[in-house]
């Protein structure tokens, strides 16, 4: 199984060299590039260039086709190179706390180790590096979250020499991005392409610029190897590329063949620490949004429909009706909140959103998260075989806390039978008790499972909640019943049901056998 990728803050400043590269990552780890290795102290003039007429900078001689191979990217790394800047952050590091060695009143050592352990305890400047880019002709600059956070102080150092101080303007730890803003007019830029057109597609040519390791300005170039890639954010859509990314490429631009910015350089997938050419770059498709309302309201504003969704697999298909493919996102709660309010219901299966078809879940939450808040759009959903649309007031993620439903209280004498290789249970006060369900809790209780079932080919486990069969209630132990039979007549091979554990839902199909028993 592979490891979870962990976003860590930038590493201290060290003395360069080829072994000092932190600590060696398990095999296919994805890890930050945040900058673990020293650079040369170079002499700062203080000067910002001012060669450019503040007009976005491109790629006046480079391959006007991005489909053909460039002869060189020289023309390319000239016109752009101006705008990639260096980052270097300072962080006040608390001294060492807690219990020491204690040595003998009288001890020889005990004078030296009292002035030794006095410094280790003092507070203690940390320096890190990272990179970024250029977004506007009066100092706007993009690069990483885990770059400059919890930084007391961030310097742009320019590829023409000179350097300025920075402020975070704002951060969004989402799509792990950061907007800064230096005092400066008429420097050099460049502008985000579309991460979705020309020459942003798998084996288009493109050019990865930043600071590596902390030795300087430098680039490489590679092909992109493959598209919406996820590492572990809601936002994910990132762009993977063979050409070399490494520590210290964190936060800089990864440019098409016209010289525009498509990604921000942010993972790498690596054994050792180091490039093996499978790198990531958060696509401008969502940069450019973020930074846009970084800069108009200092943090993210991104849309909230209020419901939980999953996954539909191919398994599920036969078992929603009027649904001919794996598409869309299928719900499995609607708590109080825009969906609620529109009619939304759980089960329901979403195929559109504001005008644009929902690929699987992933999609949705993007599409739902770059909508504008307080905005009308309309939601094609997809229930008991019949397409709706709906017209839905979004709400804003960021300042909504998530509300369950409540549960409705319900008694009776336990009933049991075993219906699709599950044992089940009506849920009386003792079967409560037994498995520790919340009071009110409603649905019918897995009490065994047939190891040889699908149900148990599907994770479902003693305690499990059925709270639906076929998209409506189930109550009692005659609704499922009812359902199971309604499926098969009408010639159905699996039932979707919706199944609650620990509070969370999700919708599993299981398959129609020729007897309930």
């Amino acid at each position: 199984m592979r490891n979870a990728p962990t976003i860590a803050s930038p590493a201290p400043l060290r003395a360069a060299s080829a072994l000092a590269l932190g600590a060696v990552l398990t095999l296919a780890q994805v890890m930050p590039l945040a900058a673990q290795d020293a650079m040369a102290q170079t002499d700062r003039t203080g000067e910002v260039p001012q060669e450019q007429s503040g007009q976005p900078l491109n790629a006046d001689g480079a391959a006007s086709d991005p489909s053909v191979r460039p002869m060189s990217f020289a023309d390319l790394a000239e016109e752009v190179s101006p705008a990639v800047v260096n980052i270097t952050t300072t962080t006040m590091v608390a001294g060492r706390s807690g219990p020491s060695g204690a040595f003998p009143e009288g001890s020889p050592f005990e004078e030296f180790f009292r002035d030794f352990n006095d410094r280790e305890d003092q507070p203690r400047r940390s320096s890190a590096l990272g990179s970024g880019f250029v977004v506007s002709a009066d100092g706007y600059v993009v690069t990483n979250n885990h770059v400059i956070e919890g930084a007391d102080e961030i310097e742009v150092e320019f590829y023409t020499g000179g350097s300025l101080p920075a402020e975070v303007i704002g951060t969004d730890p989402e799509s792990d991005i950061a907007l800064l803003k230096v005092d400066g007019t008429d420097l050099p830029f460049v502008q985000f392409g579309d991460s979705d057109g020309s020459g942003a597609s798998v084996g288009d040519w493109v050019m990865a610029m930043g600071n590596p390791l902390g030795q300087g300005f430098s680039i490489s170039a590679g092909i992109i190897s493959a598209r919406g890639r996820a590492l572990q954010g809601a936002y994910d859509d990132y762009i993977q590329t063979d050409a070399a990314i490494n520590r210290g490429n964190s936060g800089g631009p990864l440019f098409n063949m016209e010289g525009e910015v498509i990604g921000v350089n942010t993972a790498i997938l690596s054994p050792n620490g180091g490039s093996i050419g499978i790198g990531f770059a958060m696509s401008s498709s969502v940069v450019s949004s973020v930074v846009d309302q970084l800069q108009e309201f200092g943090e993210t504003r991104r849309g909230w429909l209020g419901v939980h969704i999953q996954a539909i697999t191919p398994d599920m298909v036969g078992a929603i009706a009027g649904l001919d493919a794996a598409r869309g996102a299928l719900i499995t709660a609607v708590p109080e909140g825009p969906a609620q309010e529109a009619g939304i219901e759980a089960g329901d299966v979403i195929l559109s959103f504001d005008g644009q078809e929902v690929e699987d879940d992933r999609d949705l939450v993007r599409l739902v998260g770059g909508a504008p808040i307080g905005e009308a759009v309309e939601v094609t959903v997809l229930r008991n075989g019949d397409t709706r649309t709906l017209p839905v007031t979004l709400g804003r993620r960021e300042t909504v806390e998530e509300l369950m439903p409540a549960s409705a209280q319900g008694e009776g004498e336990a009933e049991n039978a075993d219906i699709l290789g599950l044992s089940l249970s009506e849920i009386t006060p003792s079967t409560a008790e037994e498995f520790g369900l919340d009071e009110g809790t409603e649905g019918l209780v897995v009490t065994q499972i047939d190891p040889a079932s699908d149900a148990a080919e599907k994770g479902l486990a003693p305690g499990d909640i059925i709270t639906e069969a076929g998209q409506q209630p189930v109550t009692s132990l005659s609704d499922l019943q009812d359902r199971v039979s309604e499926a098969r007549d009408a010639g159905r091979r699996s039932l979707l049901m919706l199944v609650r554990r620990g509070g969370e839902p999700r919708f599993v199909a299981l398959v129609l056998g020729d007897d309930d028993n």
